[in-house]
């Protein structure tokens, strides 16, 4: 056998063994009673809270479901679920969220408007609108995010939009 084909056999190889072990990886059994997928770990929110106004955050873990290079997409999928009394920053950015709730009840500040939520409600956030993710409840509020794998980062507020909800009587209570 030639060298090349010696390469060319062993590469093959290596590409089946690769290919076997993502295709093992196509279910991630769900622990109900724990409401955890077996293997994947909590991780802070964020790794910095940030200095500017509104961007601190408080009793919210980010689960990464399935990003790249973990499998061919153009997209991560996360899972954030927010501790009783936690919230996220107050930010916005260029790319847009769906958001799909999954566990207990929170609230949603998204432009001037807060919006109840609930298990498999539905929520959407333009670009470049401020969002804040709210739980004032007694249980844990969770929900699923996929985003853009190459994104923008989140900005804070301008002066203007931090007025202009402080001054609102629906989104005034989430302004801080």
């Amino acid at each position: 056998m030639s060298e090349k084909k010696a390469d060319l056999e062993s590469q093959l190889e290596q590409m089946a063994q690769a290919l076997q072990v993502a295709l093992e990886k196509l279910h991630v059994p769900f622990d109900a009673d724990a409401f955890a997928w077996a293997g994947v770990l909590a991780r802070e929110y964020k790794e910095h809270a940030g200095d500017a106004r509104g961007m601190g955050w408080k009793g919210i873990k980010r689960y990464g479901l399935g990003r790249p290079p973990l499998v061919p997409a153009q997209f991560a999928l996360r899972y954030f679920e927010i501790e009783p009394g936690g919230y996220s920053s107050l930010e916005k950015h260029h790319h847009v969220h769906l958001v799909v709730v999954i566990r207990g009840r929170g609230k949603a500040l998204v432009g001037t408007r807060v919006f109840d939520l609930k298990p498999f409600d539905l929520i959407y956030v333009p670009p470049d609108t401020p969002h804040r993710w709210i739980n004032p409840y007694t249980e844990p509020f969770g929900f699923l995010c996929p985003v853009d794998a190459e994104r923008d980062r989140p900005q804070p507020l301008s002066d203007e939009e931090w007025e202009t909800l402080r001054q609102n009587p629906e989104t005034a209570p989430w302004v801080f």
